[in-house]
């Protein structure tokens, strides 16, 4: 079994569990594939938590939740130094914290103060956090999914955009089919009756992952696909070369994050196809989830309606495909 079949067969067993959210299953794959963390927007009950925990089940992994309140502390989350009496001499010893996981679930992220969130994103960037003055080395293998929930803003800290443009996707996630909370709700009744399907199958290690991200670096892009990202990424920042009416509703454009982001998600999103180079249509499959969160509408934008998704679909019919 090649590591492509094996981590079909992760997705596989995720979407089992996760009845009809196969796109936030395969966001979640293509974010541990390419090394980046998510932020997942969507409203309780949508198995946000549920799709996590289903990955890090799969996966030789620590899995960690950190519920985000207000009154929550930095050292709730990154550990503290704490004193000891060691035979009559006092000393201190470093304590993790449950960022030393391998997969994270921030859950409602926005609940946490400034401080929280800086020392939770620094993480993410740098993986690494420090506490006095000390330097602590996160796992090699660590992902963070962070989840929002767009409804209740009392009491919340909206994350500022530039903290924001270090997560590698921003992915909205949304009801099920008719025919999926069918499924769902005879999923759940066989489970509370110890029925469900419990085949338990040998988790994927971690070095699989590793080499699944080396075979990833190896798919290739023409200069072709490159400059088609690049243009992508600069009608964000220069809309007033294509339209007009496309300048007006654009305030921000995207980060080079964003051009590094669209190229590793379009690559891994290539690999999870069986594909040796990147096509159009893979940088088409994901540019929403990897440009949703780094532009900044006008007021204009948000006066006629007009979303993120709106904005980069004017983008793509904007920008020439390559030929």
């Amino acid at each position: 079994m090649t590591i492509l079949d094996q981590i079909d067969e992760l997705k596989k067993q995720m979407n089992r569990s996760i009845i009809g959210q196969e796109h936030i299953v395969e966001r979640l794959v293509i974010g541990l594939l390419s090394n980046g963390n998510l932020l997942v927007e969507g409203l309780p009950g949508l198995a946000k938590t549920r799709a996590v925990k289903s990955m890090a089940q799969a996966i030789e992994s620590d899995f960690s939740r950190i519920q985000f309140t207000p009154d929550l502390l930095p050292s709730d989350v990154t550990g503290s130094e704490n004193m000891y009496d060691e035979n009559g001499s006092y000393v201190f010893k470093f304590e993790p914290g449950p960022i030393f996981g391998n997969i994270i679930l921030a859950d409602e992220i926005n609940r946490a103060p400034a401080k929280v969130q800086s020392a939770m994103l620094e993480a993410m960037e740098e993986r690494q956090i420090t506490v006095a003055g000390k330097t602590h080395k996160l796992p090699e293998l660590f992902m963070v999914m962070a989840t929002q929930n767009p409804v209740e803003q009392e009491g919340t800290y909206p994350l500022p955009e530039a903290q924001m443009d270090r997560f590698l996707m921003h992915v909205y996630i949304d009801y099920p089919s008719e025919e999926s909370e069918q499924q769902v709700m005879r999923l759940v009744r066989a489970e509370k009756a110890n029925k469900a399907d419990s085949e338990t199958k040998g988790k994927l290690s971690q070095e699989l992952i590793f080499k699944a991200r080396e075979e990833i670096h190896a798919v290739t892009l023409s200069d072709t696909i490159e400059r088609y990202i690049v243009d992508l990424v600069f009608a964000t920042r220069y809309p007033e070369r294509y339209d007009e009416k496309l300048a007006s509703y654009i305030e921000i454009g995207c980060s080079p994050r964003g051009t590094l982001g669209l190229d590793q998600c379009a690559r891994t999103y290539a690999w999870l196809q069986g594909a040796e180079h990147v096509t159009p249509e893979d940088v088409r499959a994901v540019i929403h989830d990897v440009f949703r969160h780094r532009i900044t509408l006008s007021y204009e934008a948000q006066a006629d309606g007009k979303n993120t998704n709106d904005i980069i679909d004017m983008i793509l019919t904007q920008v020439m495909l390559p030929a």
